[in-house]
């Protein structure tokens, strides 16, 4: 039996989920910007709780590896780390565009047939988004990474097939992607339960990540700014 601890900060939303074998017994997930340092430990603690898990009965500790928020990255990975730390157990990470994409085709909210695409997105402010694209199977067809959306965007794609666009970036184009073939899904909720496919497959072929020297998956360099007044 493996038991896998799973957290997702990377987005607006915060959660934690707790995976058994390859099934979630436990999620808890609060869809809110700039709420993760306050609520990622309480939630962590909550569940192993009510599962009657204690914490050296854990396996592994998994995150949403990036890209997305570099606060809501930093959170997570810290947390996740010092959890590896304190209780000597392996970490895994998992890309979040590849989560967010598992999680999506297992929610049934469009639909999928064999020709559909599918296109997340995490908000990276403005017109931007970080993005890949992946085939109905959730294999992955395009790369991940940060595109400026307009009207032209994903051109090719949606003369042939139908795309869905869903996470949190996808809402705000709306009105940009308007092709006949582009659905956008905006009850898409990201959550940490969606790690489980991926991380159980890392955990059973043994590939962890350096507790140590680990960094996440920013994709762009951070550059701060003034705070607005």
């Amino acid at each position: 039996m493996n038991t896998i601890l799973q957290i997702e900060t990377a987005t607006t939303a915060c959660s934690v989920a707790i995976a058994v074998n390859g099934e979630v017994i436990a999620v808890k997930t609060v869809n809110q910007r700039n709420i993760h340092a306050e609520v990622i430990t309480l939630f962590i603690d909550e569940l192993l709780s009510d599962a009657g898990i204690a914490h050296n009965a854990l396996d592994a500790v998994a995150v949403s590896a990036g890209p997305g928020s570099y606060t809501g990255l930093r959170i997570g990975i810290s947390t996740a780390k010092g959890l590896c730390f304190a209780l000597d157990k392996p970490l895994i990470a998992v890309e979040t565009l590849e989560a967010m994409t598992q999680g999506f085709i297992s929610s049934g909210l469009v639909d999928i047939t064999k020709g559909t695409l599918l296109c997340p997105m995490i908000d990276a402010r403005r017109m931007e988004v970080y993005t890949a694209i992946f085939n109905a199977g959730g294999n992955r067809l395009k790369e991940t990474s940060a595109e400026i959306i307009d009207v032209d965007s994903y051109a090719a794609e949606l003369a042939n097939n139908q795309v869905v666009f869903f996470g949190d970036g996808a809402p705000k184009f709306q009105d940009v992607l308007t092709h006949a073939n582009a659905i956008i899904a905006p009850e898409f909720i990201n959550s940490a339960a969606y790690l489980t496919k991926a991380a159980l497959q890392k955990f059973k072929a043994g590939q962890f990540e350096d507790v140590a020297y680990y960094e996440p998956f920013y994709l762009k360099d951070f550059i701060a700014g003034k705070k607005a007044l």
